[in-house]
C-alpha cells in the first residue's frame, strides 16, 4: 500500500469541516446535504488509513439526518489532530513500531548474551551469543570436530545422511525443491552470521557496538537458532539403532 499524502489528507479534512460549518448555518429546508455527501467522499478513503478497521456509517438512510453529522465530524477533528500534530506525538509517545524484545529472543541467544548485555558490552554478547549457538547446533548434530559455517554446511546439507554425519531437517522438509531452498537459504544464512557479525565481535578491536544495532545482531542469530531447534535430527538407517 502506497504511502498516504498527509498534505493533501489534511487539505480534505479541512475542506469537510469547511463545508459541515457552512451546512450548519443553512436553514433545514433548504439543505440537501449534496455538499456534505461530495465532501465526505474524501473523509471515507482517509479515515480507514488514520484509523484502521474504520467503516464509513454512511448509508442512503443520511441522506436528510442532520444530527448524524455531527458523530461524523468528531472522526474528522481526531484525525486532523493525529496528522497535524504526528511529529510531536511521535517524539513524545513514540510511533506504533513494534518493539523487539531481548528476552523474547531464542533462549540460547538471550541467554548466552544477557551476563554481559546488562553490563554493556553489546558486542561482547553478541559474539558470546553466537558462541551459545554454535555449541548448541553441535550439540543437537552430536560433533565438537566442526564449527560455525563449517558446521551448518553439514548439518544442512542436501546430502543424505551418513552413520558420522546425521543431518538436520525442518520438519516441513519434504524432500522437494523448496525445502533444498530452505537449506542452502540456511547455510549461507549462517555463514554470513557468522563471517559477518560473530568474527569481527570475536577478534576484531572495534569500536562498541550502538545498543539497537547490537540487539538487531542478536535477533539475526535468534533466528539461526529457531532453525536448529526446530529441526529434526536425521540419522543414517545403520545408524539408527
Amino acid at each position: 500500500m502506497a504511502p498516504m499524502d498527509r498534505a493533501w489528507a489534511v487539505a480534505k479534512l479541512r475542506a469537510f469541516c469547511v463545508e459541515h460549518n457552512e451546512w450548519q448555518e443553512k436553514p433545514f429546508a433548504q439543505d440537501s446535504n449534496d455538499g456534505m455527501f461530495h465532501a465526505s467522499v474524501f473523509v471515507d478513503r482517509i479515515l480507514p488509513r488514520v484509523f484502521p478497521g474504520w467503516k464509513s456509517p454512511i448509508t442512503h438512510e443520511w441522506r436528510g439526518a442532520h444530527g448524524r453529522w455531527e458523530a461524523y465530524r468528531s472522526e474528522v477533528v481526531r484525525a486532523l489532530v493525529l496528522l497535524e500534530q504526528a511529529t510531536e506525538i511521535a517524539t513524545h509517545v513514540g510511533d506504533e513500531a513494534p518493539v523487539l524484545d531481548a528476552g523474547q529472543l531464542h533462549p540460547w541467544v538471550w541467554e548466552g548474551a544477557r551476563s554481559l548485555w546488562q553490563s554493556g558490552h553489546y558486542r561482547e554478547a553478541v559474539a558470546a551469543a553466537a558462541r551459545q549457538v554454535n555449541a548448541e547446533t553441535q550439540n543437537r548434530y552430536g560433533t565438537r570436530e566442526l564449527t560455525e559455517a563449517t558446521l551448518f554446511t553439514q548439518a544442512f546439507s542436501d546430502d543424505v545422511p551418513k552413520t558420522d554425519r546425521p543431518r538436520l531437517r525442518l520438519l516441513e522438509d519434504d524432500g522437494g525443491k523448496s525445502a533444498a531452498s530452505v537449506r542452502r537459504g540456511i547455510r549461507n544464512y549462517a555463514e554470513g552470521c557468522f563471517a559477518a557479525l560473530r568474527n569481527p565481535a570475536a577478534h576484531d578491536v572495534l569500536e562498541e557496538l550502538p545498543e539497537h544495532e547490537a540487539l538487531e545482531q542478536l535477533a539475526a542469530f535468534s533466528v539461526l537458532a529457531r532453525w536448529v531447534d526446530c529441526a529434526q535430527v536425521i540419522t543414517a538407517p545403520d545408524s539408527a539403532a
